[in-house]
C-alpha cells in the first residue's frame, strides 16, 4: 500500500484588520467620536433596540396654588368674625352715644335746664325754651303718635306730652313744597312712637326731636334724619312702656288753664 505525498501545506492568508466600523472601513471624523445613530433606539444589530425611556422629572418646588386659597380663606373667615364683633360691640352702644355721633343733633339734655327738664302736667298755654320745643311742662293730654301724620300745626303741649313717651316728632316749615313733605310722610306714617306736623315759624325746613334733643336740617334727604329716628325712638322715653295711643287726634289748641292752676294727673299714666 502505497502513501500519497503530501502536498506544499497551504498557509492561511492573513488579513490585517484595522480601526473599522462594522463594515470593515475605516472610521471617518475624529478620533473618539460617536458612531452615526449609535445611541438611538433599534440602532443595534437586528434592527431592535431597548426602549429609551425618558425619565419623568420631578420638581422639589412647593406648590403654592392650595395653599394661596387656603390663606384667602382665612382672611375672609378672619374678616367676618372681626366685623361680627365690631357690629356687635357697636350694636350694644347706648343710644345717647349714637346720638353724639350724629353731626347737628342738639343735646338739650347735657344743658339742665330745669325749664326743659320740668315735667310736671300744667293746662292752657304754656311757653318753651326751644322752638319747636323738646321738653318741659305739658298738657296731660298726649298727641296720638302711632304713626300720624297732622296736615295743620299741633299744639306743643300735647306734643311735648308724647315726647315724654318716647315719640319722634317731625316738624316741617309750613309751605315746604308737597314732593318732600311726601318724603317726611314715608319716614313716620304707619310707625309707632312717631308723629308729624307743620310748625309755624320754624328757621329750618325740617326739624326732628325726642324728650332732650333736637336735629334741624335743610334737605328732607339728609340721612340724619334716619339716624335720629332709628337710635332714640322709644328709646328717649322718659316713661318706658307709657302709650302713644289713645291721644289727642286733632290740631286744636290746648283749653284754658283751670283758674286755681292746679295740675291735672293723667288717668292712663298717673303721672
Amino acid at each position: 500500500m502505497s502513501m500519497s505525498t503530501p502536498g506544499p501545506e497551504r498557509v492561511p492568508s492573513t488579513v490585517k484588520v484595522g480601526k473599522t466600523t462594522g463594515q470593515g472601513k475605516p472610521p471617518t471624523g475624529k478620533p473618539g467620536a460617536a458612531r452615526p445613530g449609535a445611541n438611538k433606539p433599534g440602532s443595534g444589530k437586528g434592527g431592535k433596540g431597548r426602549k429609551v425611556v425618558t425619565p419623568v422629572k420631578v420638581s422639589g418646588g412647593r406648590n403654592w396654588g392650595p395653599i394661596a386659597v387656603a390663606g384667602v380663606v382665612v382672611l375672609i373667615a378672619v374678616g367676618i368674625i372681626g366685623y361680627g364683633v365690631f357690629a356687635s360691640v357697636k350694636g350694644s352702644r347706648d343710644w345717647t352715644e349714637k346720638m353724639a355721633d350724629i353731626s347737628g343733633v342738639v343735646n338739650y339734655r347735657a344743658q339742665k335746664n330745669t325749664l326743659i327738664d320740668d315735667r310736671t302736667h300744667k293746662d292752657g298755654t304754656l311757653t318753651y325754651v326751644t322752638t319747636p320745643p323738646v321738653g318741659g311742662a305739658h298738657n296731660s293730654v298726649w298727641q296720638n303718635c302711632m304713626g300720624d301724620i297732622y296736615t295743620s300745626p299741633i299744639a306743643n303741649e300735647h306734643a311735648v306730652h308724647s315726647l315724654e313717651h318716647g315719640a319722634v316728632w317731625v316738624t316741617y316749615k309750613e309751605g315746604l313744597a308737597a314732593d318732600q313733605v311726601a318724603v317726611l310722610q314715608k319716614e313716620v306714617e304707619g310707625t309707632d312712637y312717631m308723629f308729624m306736623s307743620p310748625y309755624a315759624g320754624l328757621d329750618h325746613n325740617v326739624s326732628v326731636q325726642v324728650w332732650g334733643y333736637q336735629l334741624k336740617v335743610d334737605d328732607v334727604n339728609d340721612p340724619r334724619i334716619a339716624e335720629f329716628i332709628k337710635a332714640a325712638r322709644v328709646k328717649a322715653s322718659m316713661e318706658p312702656g307709657a302709650a302713644c295711643s289713645g291721644g289727642n287726634t286733632n290740631s286744636d289748641p290746648v283749653t284754658s288753664a283751670a283758674s286755681d292752676g292746679s295740675t291735672t294727673m293723667n288717668p292712663s299714666t298717673g303721672s
